[in-house]
C-alpha cells in the first residue's frame, strides 16, 4: 500500500504535522497538485489523490450561473456537502478536503464570478478562474480560453475576486500559452498584478490538444520573467507530468514552483505517491468503488472514473484485467459489483482516507540544480505525449440528491445531449466512457 509521506528514518525526528490552517502564497510552492478535470475530478478521486500525497486538489470547473441556483445540503451520516440544483447536485465536497481544495470557476463576468465564489467559500480554501478551456461551449460565452484574448475582462474578474473575497481565501488562475513568448509574458504580468496567489500555466496553446506534446520548454523563460518582476507568486506547470517522481524532472526543467497533473492522475490517482499502486484491479478499484458508494457518488460518474484507471500489472494478466473492467462497464448499479468488491465496507475505506489525510506531513518537492551537461539536459527535456484521445463536451456531475431521488435521477448529459452547467447545449451525445475535459 502506498503511503502519502515516507516515514522518518530511525533516529531522525519526524517533521511536524501540517497544520490545517488557511492557504498562503507558500502553499502553492514545492508541491504536486491534482488538476481540475470534469468528471474525473470527482470527490472520491480527489480524496484518493490526497491520501496518496497530492499537495492540493482542484475541483472540476463549474460555470458561475450553475452554482448560483443551488441549495447547500449536508449529509448527516457521511458529512458530504452537496450543492443541489433542481434535479441533481452540481458540486460535492467533504470537510476533510477543505484545507487542500481549490474550487475552479468558469466565468466571463466579475459580478457573477464573485457571487459564485461567495456561495461556496465556506467549503473551500481557494478560488481558481478557468482561463484555458478551448472548447466552443465555453469560449463562445467568453469564458475559458476566450479570456486569453480579452485580458481586460480576465484581470477584472481576478481583481474583483481578490477584492471581494475574504483575505484567507486564495485567488488563482489557470491559463494556456499564447502563440508567442512576448504575448504570454505580457498577459502573465497583468495577471500577477491583480494580487493572485498562484498562476498555473498549461504548456499548450489554445489550439493544441492532449495528443500533442506540451511545450514545457517555454515555461522556464516565463518563470524567470516573473522572478525578475520581484513578485512573490507561485508559477505552476501543467502538461505531460507522469507522477511525483516525474515532477522532479519537470520542476528542474522549467523552474516552476510546483507541478500539476491531469492525464496521469486520471489514469491512476495514486500517482502522487513515490510508489504509486500497481495491479489496481485489486489494490485500488475495489476500495474506490466502496468509497464512492459510501459517499453516494452517482454510479454513472463512478463508472466513468473507474473506466479511465490504468496501471502496470504484476499479478493479473491482460485478459483478466479486461474481464474485470468489462464486468464494471456492464453493471447498472453498485449492487452488481458485489462479486468484485466483497463486503461494502465503504465507511472503513473512508476512515482510512481520513486517517491518512489527518496524518499528512510536509513533503516538499525538492530537486537538484538544472543539469548543465548537454546529454543530461536533453534527457530532462524528454516529455511523455499521451495517446490520441478525444476532447468531449463536459457532462453534469451526475451527483445524486439522495436516496429519495434515485428512482427519478435523470440521465447524464453525455447520454441526453444537454448540460445545464455549461452555457450552451452539448451538440450531440457522446459515450459516457469517453475522456474527460481539462482546461
Amino acid at each position: 500500500m502506498s503511503r502519502s509521506t515516507p516515514p522518518a528514518l530511525e533516529g531522525e525526528r519526524a517533521p511536524k504535522r501540517q497544520k490545517l490552517g488557511h492557504l498562503t502564497h507558500d502553499s502553492f510552492k514545492n508541491g504536486v497538485f491534482l488538476a481540475p478535470m470534469v468528471r474525473s475530478g470527482a470527490l472520491p478521486t480527489r480524496l484518493t489523490a490526497l491520501k496518496h500525497g497530492a499537495s492540493l486538489v482542484w475541483g472540476p470547473e463549474i460555470v458561475d450561473k450553475a452554482i448560483l441556483h443551488t441549495e447547500r445540503v449536508v449529509d448527516p451520516h457521511t458529512g458530504v456537502v452537496s450543492y443541489h440544483g433542481k434535479t441533481r447536485a452540481i458540486f460535492t465536497t467533504h470537510p476533510i478536503e477543505k484545507p487542500y481544495l481549490i474550487y475552479q470557476i468558469g466565468s466571463a463576468s466579475p459580478e457573477l464570478a464573485v457571487q459564485a465564489a461567495k456561495s461556496v467559500v465556506r467549503d473551500v480554501s481557494g478560488i481558481d478562474l478557468n482561463c484555458g478551456c478551448p472548447k466552443p461551449f465555453s469560449t463562445h460565452s467568453g469564458m475559458g480560453a476566450a479570456l486569453l484574448t480579452n485580458p481586460d475582462l480576465l484581470c477584472a474578474i481576478l481583481t474583483a475576486l481578490r477584492r471581494e473575497l475574504p483575505p484567507e481565501i486564495t485567488v488563482s488562475a489557470k491559463i494556456r500559452l499564447l502563440p508567442t513568448q512576448e504575448e504570454t509574458k505580457k498577459l502573465v504580468e497583468r495577471i500577477i498584478r491583480t494580487g493572485v496567489s498562484a498562476l498555473t500555466v498549461h504548456c499548450r496553446t489554445r489550439n493544441m490538444r492532449q495528443r500533442e506534446a506540451a511545450l514545457v520548454n517555454r515555461l522556464r523563460e516565463i518563470v524567470e520573467f516573473v522572478q525578475g518582476l520581484g513578485v512573490d507568486i507561485a508559477i505552476i506547470e501543467n502538461g505531460d507530468c507522469k507522477g511525483w517522481e516525474d515532477a522532479r524532472r519537470v520542476k528542474r526543467l522549467t523552474g516552476a514552483s510546483s507541478v500539476m497533473i491531469a492525464t496521469a492522475a486520471e489514469a491512476n490517482p495514486t500517482c502522487f505517491s513515490s510508489t504509486p499502486l500497481m495491479d489496481i484491479e485489486t489494490t485500488l478499484i475495489p476500495s474506490y468503488l466502496r468509497l464512492s458508494r459510501y459517499l453516494n457518488n452517482h454510479w454513472a460518474l463512478t463508472k466513468f472514473c473507474v473506466s479511465q484507471f490504468k496501471a502496470p500489472r504484476t499479478e493479473r494478466s491482460k485478459t483478466e484485467a479486461h474481464r474485470f473492467k468489462t464486468h464494471i462497464v456492464a453493471a447498472k448499479e453498485y449492487d452488481g459489483l458485489t462479486e468484485l468488491v466483497g463486503e461494502w465496507t465503504g465507511e472503513k475505506d473512508f476512515a482510512d482516507i481520513v486517517s491518512a489525510i489527518e496524518a499528512r506531513r510536509p513533503r516538499p518537492l525538492t530537486v537538484d540544480a538544472m543539469p548543465t551537461d548537454p546529454d543530461a539536459l536533453e534527457e530532462a527535456r524528454l516529455t511523455s505525449t499521451p495517446p490520441v484521445r478525444p476532447n468531449p463536451e463536459p457532462p453534469t456531475s451526475c451527483a445524486p440528491l439522495g436516496p429519495s431521488t434515485r428512482s427519478r435521477m435523470p440521465l447524464p448529459a453525455v447520454i441526453t445531449g444537454s448540460d445545464a452547467i455549461t452555457p450552451s447545449p452539448t451538440p450531440k451525445a457522446v459515450s459516457p466512457f469517453s475522456v474527460s475535459r481539462r482546461s
